[in-house]
């Protein structure tokens, strides 16, 4: 299966860098709606069959305009929201920041019992996710697009995909609408073909990162 893990659009918390990551969360600013608009056209290469989207307002306001070009339903599925900040919950502070993130790297370095305070374990939260992946996969299709968010994602790939490790992840920050591709299945495992337009090798490494940036799929603040 291929699978395209799309972060949601600009949010007006994530130009104040708040930890907000509960239900029903706040919608896009006009930035994230042109970000939004524009998904269809950057992903025009990709045939979706299936289009999921998170439990939280941001991703199903992303989600939108891929549904309406591709005629696909959005399935809504809380799994794959972002990973919940517990104590740390719409904080700004660069120490919350870096407790939070640690948090979900060490989960997916394979310290799974490690708690956010607060809130939910390693264990809870790749479950989640996983089980949603799984149910993509078990329908067949070819190629699934899910919108969710930038901590879950770079956990999720961190701990999944063979080619990127945490130091990978941690060190390149997914933009507003910025997209990784995978490809793989629940049982044989994932490897990572793309991150945010860089494409990567066994080891993720890519020929980007040894000289010019590459461009995000689709520009972000």
């Amino acid at each position: 299966m291929r699978l395209l893990l799309i972060r949601h659009g600009q949010t007006p918390s994530n130009l104040k860098h708040l930890l907000d990551t509960g239900a029903p969360g706040p919608g896009l600013t006009p930035l994230g709606q042109e970000q939004a608009a524009a998904l269809p056209e950057a992903l025009a290469g990709e045939k979706i069959d299936a289009l999921y989207a998170s439990t939280l307002r941001r991703t199903q306001l992303t989600a939108a305009p891929l549904a309406a070009a591709t005629g696909l339903e959005v399935r809504i599925r809380d799994g794959i929201r972002e990973l919940i900040a517990g104590d740390l919950e719409m904080r700004g502070d660069d120490e919350a920041a870096a407790l939070y993130l640690d948090t979900a790297f060490a989960w997916s370095g394979g310290d799974t019992e490690r708690r956010m305070p607060g809130g939910e374990t390693g264990v809870e939260a790749l479950g989640r996710f996983d089980a949603v992946v799984a149910d993509a996969a078990a329908t067949g299709v070819e190629t699934v697009a899910m919108v969710s968010h930038g901590a879950a994602i770079r956990m999720w790939v961190a701990a999944r995909a063979a080619n990127v490790d945490v130091a990978y992840s941690a060190g390149h920050p997914l933009a507003n609408t910025g997209v990784v591709i995978l490809e793989g299945s629940p049982d044989k495992g994932w490897h990572a073909l793309v991150w945010e337009g860089r494409p990567l090798g066994p080891e993720g490494d890519s020929p980007e990162d040894s000289g010019p940036a590459g461009e995000a799929t689709v520009p972000a603040a």
